[in-house]
C-alpha cells in the first residue's frame, strides 16, 4: 500500500506517519511539505510545494498511490473566516479534486474536528463542515475523522506553543481520560492506526467520531 500524507509536520500528521512506517503493509509514503520533515527511511518520499491551493506542480509524484490522508489544518485562532476557509477548505479541496483525477479509487482521509457541524453557528465548525462534504462528494472511499483532544505519542508534537503545554499537563492523566472519555479523547497512535484502517478495510459509515476511531 502507498499513502500521501499532508502535514506531516504537525502533531496529527506525524503520527500517522509514525503508524506508517511501523506497518508492513506500506511500502511507500509521499509526504508533501512546505518546509522538510527531516525524515529519513526508506519508505519515504517527500515533496515540496509553496501553494497547497495548487497541486500542479507535484501532480506528476502523486499517481499510484492507494490513500491519502490529509492533516493539514490550522486553528481559527485569531483568523477571520476568509483566511480560516484559504486553509481548512480551498487547500484540501483542491487536494481532493486533483488526487481524484489521478486517483479515483483512492481512499482520501479528512482530518476534522469534533464538533464539526456544516450548520454550525461557529466559524470553524460551519467550514470544516464544509469540508467534510466536499471530500465525501469527491471520492467514493472520502471519509471525515472528527477526533476530540488528541494526547501526542511517539514523540509527536504540535507546533502551538500552548497546546504543548497542555498536552505536557495532560499526559500523566491521559490513560484513564482514555477509558472513561473514550467519546472525548485520543493518541495520535489510535488516530494513526484508525487512518491506515480506512485505507486498507474501509468504514461503515464515511463520518466518524471520535468514539468510532478507537
Amino acid at each position: 500500500m502507498n499513502v500521501i500524507i499532508f502535514g506531516a509536520t504537525g502533531m496529527v500528521g506525524q503520527g500517522v506517519l509514525h503508524a506508517s512506517l511501523l506497518d508492513p503493509d506500506v511500502d511507500q509514503v509521499l509526504t508533501v511539505v512546505r518546509t522538510p520533515t527531516g525524515i529519513r527511511h526508506p519508505k519515504v518520499r517527500e515533496v515540496l510545494l509553496d501553494d497547497f491551493a495548487d497541486l500542479t506542480p507535484i501532480k506528476h509524484e502523486t499517481a499510484g498511490y492507494d490513500a491519502c490522508f490529509y492533516c493539514l489544518g490550522v486553528s481559527s485562532v485569531g483568523l477571520d473566516e476568509a483566511a480560516y476557509t484559504e486553509v481548512n477548505y480551498e487547500y484540501p479541496v483542491a487536494a481532493a479534486r486533483t488526487l481524484v483525477k489521478i486517483n479515483p479509487d483512492m481512499t482520501f482521509v479528512y482530518i476534522s474536528g469534533g464538533g464539526t457541524d456544516p450548520d454550525s453557528r461557529q466559524m470553524w465548525a460551519r467550514v470544516k463542515g464544509r469540508t467534510e462534504n466536499a471530500v465525501i462528494a469527491t471520492f467514493r472511499n472520502g471519509y471525515a475523522f472528527r477526533p476530540g483532544m488528541v494526547q501526542p505519542t511517539f514523540h509527536a508534537t504540535s507546533k502551538t506553543n500552548l497546546f504543548r503545554t497542555v498536552y505536557a499537563f495532560t499526559a500523566p492523566v491521559f490513560p484513564l481520560l482514555e477509558r472513561i472519555a473514550p467519546q472525548y479523547a485520543i493518541t495520535t497512535e489510535r488516530l494513526g492506526r484508525a487512518m491506515l484502517r480506512a485505507a486498507r478495510t474501509g468504514f461503515p459509515h464515511r463520518i466518524l467520531e471520535n468514539r468510532d476511531l478507537r
